[in-house]
């Protein structure tokens, strides 16, 4: 028996010694004794270990593409085995499927098709979930029914089963197929200097001595092809490479071995990490940028001019990005969609510099980077000097039918149109036209007016459906342009929208643009497609005639984003280019302490406010005191903006600034920020699906993370649109640790906080066919976990019914108080009653009693007599123990007085009381 609360034990002694206090007696009654102790004993919550009759067989299924339909195939023939084998009744059978997921299904359905991911093993996770639904009054076994290799890590398993008390019995099926060939890994360092060769090693095995095909990827492009041979089951081909881009870079081994019986483990991939000293990159619109020359003189600086080549694993290493009048359009969406994670969590620094292609004139507002420069790019009312007409002419062909995730093409065309109404002024007017043979005026040329027009204009684009046929380039262009013609708008301008494969019609097409851009008009394409398409050459021709621009998206759900951007490039920016006086506020010193000698003035500006969280340096001397100079923090990174140009037209005055140099190097110093301090470490790495981060910090960190718990984040996906917080595990002393699970092929960006620094790192992402790749070691690991927790490897289903040897604690409590009131109930019934209770404790007790006074043992005494009651006064000694009266008469006796017989009653009445 163990208690589990023995601390109310205690009370036993003081009940004891309070009924034999003057005012306990009422504990003395043995009733009532016995009552207290039972409820003291029940407080004490007393356990016994208990062995049911019945055992829960929990059979775990894997329905993983790599068992290769071996389970489903085997699960009625395994469910008639274990039910045959069955020992009684009371023994139970549960059932729980799992890939990706861990699903349990009704023991009844013998061979269900398996409605979740098959493309991952989650052993773990499968185990963890039996854990949650078993019973835990029932003796439980586990019984694993898999092929072993599981996709994340089963650490602590073993420990986590023993401690539950439930052994895990392991079934292997569909062993490796005899022919298969495999890389079982890549080894890369994990990261190297600009141009210093490093080496790059395969694991490939095999059943057979053969020659097998093999390439070399890196970000995707193939830079070897060979053989390699495989020799006693096992090859290890070796190459070198070296790299000067900064960043991560992806590399990938492919073999394709013939009549190869598990394709899913041709493929393994590693990631590597070129970074030298802090990297500034500079993303330029300007083929021979000044602002690179001075840049290099104090910093490592990585030019792109090709803003189409970026890609997210560049930022790896940076820390500062810098945008000298670059347009939105041209950089990725994927590229763009990272800078927020790049900047707030991982602190990097972000700065844009003025042109005709920056900021708002650039397409800027209203993107992902919008939020972090510290200028608004969204003109007041006040400041729309000028008037647009705005004709948008849509692509309705039946193409656009198709869905592009929840919504249609058509849907999603029609969201940007909408979005372009909304960004327009009250003073300015639209047109909008849906477009397939012919031209269908939806809203003809009408003026935004109040928000009640503005809302209904939305709704009926927003109607638009898709017809039939393609779209009928030539007619398209033709009656936009009727609608605006006669327009008195400042800016008249049309953004033709149309799929890059089904663009026909241009008719006469090019006497069109003359005359829209003889009158002073522009026309920009928007095309559902890549540049490779058959009609995407056509289209960037009529952006080049029309002097606009062009916009090339495979993904529809970009479309609303590029409507917003080449609107608000139209209408709703400027970029102006009159001569501007200029005005220091005084607040550079929060940059640095060393004064600076302030331009009077510049050629052109890009008309911005500041935001409320931001610090001015300069602004405009006029009436709208615009900054043109501005910096804040945003996270735990910094950003900046230049709202002149720094190059080409319109930059004489910053050229001639005799202060430029100092001015642009101290600005670039304070946004890549104070670095990684000293005493701090980070490590992290992939294996399977489980990324592991671990923190390790000197005594000196102590004191600064016992204040504020160090934090990390991740973000996933191309565009970093999934971020999330991932729990610590402080290990030991200066040490945290940390994992998670990954989605196959999900590309990772991290960054971890401690105290007022961020230490990035990645990206990373899990490799795919993860799911095939069957190294031995992982089936080993399951192995460990099944004998940890006092399982075994089953060769006969028959034998799984074993019951563990554990006995199942039952709690006492509830006989204890059932026994409690039933004793209560029998003292009620003998108050009642006026029956006694003849226990020989109770004699026991009077013996001692007198014993204990000096008394000497007296013979039984007679029961008194009728005479004797009336006979007055007892003769017996002071200090003998009183005679209990006998039990009276129900009738009175002979010659017995009124008054006697008063009294008997009364007597009689307050015993039954």
């Amino acid at each position: 028996m163990h208690f589990n609360a023995p601390a109310w034990l205690l009370l036993l002694p003081g009940l004891a010694l309070a009924a034999g206090m003057p005012w306990g007696r009422f504990l003395r009654p043995p009733l009532r004794g016995m009552m207290a102790a039972l409820v003291v004993i029940a407080l004490a919550d007393p356990t016994a270990g208990l062995q049911p009759n019945g055992t829960d067989l929990w059979v775990l299924a894997d329905r993983s593409a790599s068992t290769e339909g071996a389970t489903d195939a085997a699960l009625p023939e395994w469910a008639q085995l274990l039910g045959s084998s069955q020992p009684s009744a009371a023994h139970r059978i549960r059932w729980i499927d799992f890939a990706a997921e861990a699903l349990p299904r009704d023991p009844a359905v013998s061979n269900p098709s398996f409605p979740g991911n098959r493309e991952l093993t989650r052993t773990a996770l499968a185990i963890r979930t039996a854990l949650a639904l078993r019973d835990g009054t029932r003796p439980t076994r586990f019984l694993a029914l898999t092929d072993g290799f599981s996709t994340e890590s089963l650490a602590g398993i073993g420990a986590e089963l023993s401690a539950a008390g439930v052994p895990l019995d392991v079934r292997f099926l569909n062993p490796p197929a005899d022919h298969d060939f495999a890389v079982r890994g890549v080894s890369l360092p994990p990261r190297t200097r600009p141009g210093e060769p490093f080496l790059i090693e395969a694991d490939i095995t095999g059943p057979a001595d053969a020659t097998i095909p093999l390439a070399i990827l890196r970000n995707g492009t193939v830079i070897h092809r060979s053989t390699t041979q495989v020799r006693h089951g096992r090859a290890r081909p070796r190459f070198t490479d070296q790299l000067t881009a900064a960043g991560s870079h992806r590399y990938e081994i492919l073999i394709s071995p013939p009549d190869d019986p598990r394709p899913g483990n041709n493929r393994r991939d590693a990631w590597i990490e070129t970074a030298d000293q802090p990297r500034l990159l500079l993303i330029t619109g300007y083929a021979d940028d000044p602002a690179a020359a001075t840049l290099a003189t104090q910093f490592r600086v990585e030019t792109v001019t090709d803003p189409a080549t970026l890609r997210p694993g560049i930022l790896t290493g940076c820390r500062a990005v810098f945008l000298n009048n670059v347009a939105a359009w041209k950089v990725p969406p994927e590229f763009t969609a990272s800078l927020p994670f790049f900047v707030e969590t991982q602190g990097g620094g972000l700065l844009m510099a003025g042109g005709r292609d920056s900021f708002g004139a650039g397409g800027w507002c209203q993107s992902a980077a919008d939020p972090l420069l510290p200028v608004s790019m969204e003109l007041r009312e006040d400041v729309l000097r000028h008037q647009t007409a705005l004709a948008i002419a849509l692509d309705r062909s039946g193409s656009m039918s198709a869905y592009a995730g929840r919504s249609t093409k058509m849907q999603l065309a029609n969201a940007g149109a909408a979005r372009a109404l909304a960004l327009l002024g009250p003073q300015d007017t639209a047109a909008v036209l849906a477009v397939d043979t012919a031209a269908q005026s939806v809203i003809p040329l009408t003026s935004i007016g109040s928000e009640s027009t503005r809302r209904s204009l939305i709704r009926r684009t927003e109607g638009i459906s898709s017809g039939g046929g393609g779209i009928f380039i030539g007619a398209a262009l033709a009656a936009a342009w009727e609608q605006i013609r006669t327009s008195p708008a400042a800016t008249r301008h049309i953004i033709l929208f149309a799929d890059a494969t089904d663009a026909e019609e241009p008719a006469s097409y090019r006497a069109t643009l003359a005359a829209i851009t003889a009158a002073g008009a522009s026309v920009s394409v928007i095309a559902l497609g890549t540049r490779s398409d058959p009609d995407a050459a056509l289209l960037e021709e009529i952006a080049s005639l029309g002097k606009g621009r062009a916009f090339f998206s495979a993904s529809a759900d970009d479309l609303p984003s590029i409507f917003t951007a080449e609107t608000i490039a139209v209408a709703r920016s400027r970029f102006l280019t009159n001569a501007t006086p200029a005005a220091p506020t005084g607040q550079w010193q929060e940059i640095s302490p060393q004064p600076l000698a302030w331009l009077t003035g510049t050629d052109a500006c890009n008309l911005s406010y500041l935001r409320p969280w931001a610090s001015p340096g300069l602004v405009t001397a006029d009436e709208f005191a615009a900054p043109l100079v501005a910096w804040g923090r945003r996270g735990t990174g910094r950003t900046a903006a230049i709202a002149f140009p720094l190059a080409g037209a319109f930059s004489t005055a910053a050229r001639q600034w005799p202060d430029g140099r100092n001015f642009l190097l101290t600005l670039a110093r304070w946004l890549m920020g104070d670095g990684i301090p000293a005493g701090l470490g980070l490590r992290w790495a992939t294996a399977g699906t489980t990324l592991t981060v671990t923190l390790q910090h000197d005594p000196s960190w102590n004191e600064t993370l016992a204040r504020t718990t160090p934090r990390l984040f991740l973000a996933s996906g191309p565009r970093a649109e999934n971020q999330r917080e991932i729990a610590w595990e402080r290990i030991a002393p200066g040490s945290w640790h940390s994992t998670t699970e990954l989605n196959e092929g999900e590309l990772i960006r991290g960054a971890v906080t401690a105290g007022p620094h961020a230490l990035p790192f990645g990206p990373c992402a899990v490799g795919t066919d993860t799911e095939w790749q069957t190294d031995p070691a992982r089936r080993l690991e399951l192995l460990a976990a099944a004998t940890t927790s006092g399982g075994r490897e089953l060769t006969e289903l028959r034998s799984a019914w074993l019951s563990p040897p554990q006995r199942t604690p039952a709690s006492l409590r509830p006989f204890l108080l059932s026994l409690g009131l039933g004793l209560f109930l029998t003292e009620i019934y003998l108050s009642r009653t006026g029956k006694r209770l003849r226990l020989p404790l109770r004699r026991a007790q009077g013996m001692t009693a007198a014993t204990s006074s000096g008394t000497s043992r007296q013979p039984p005494q007679t029961p008194p007599t009728e005479t004797t009651a009336a006979a007055g006064p007892s003769t017996r000694p002071a200090d003998a123990a009183p005679e209990i009266p006998a039990t009276p008469a129900q009738e009175p006796s002979a010659g017995e007085t009124p008054e006697a017989e008063r009294r008997r009653a009364r007597f009689s009445r307050a015993k039954k009381r």
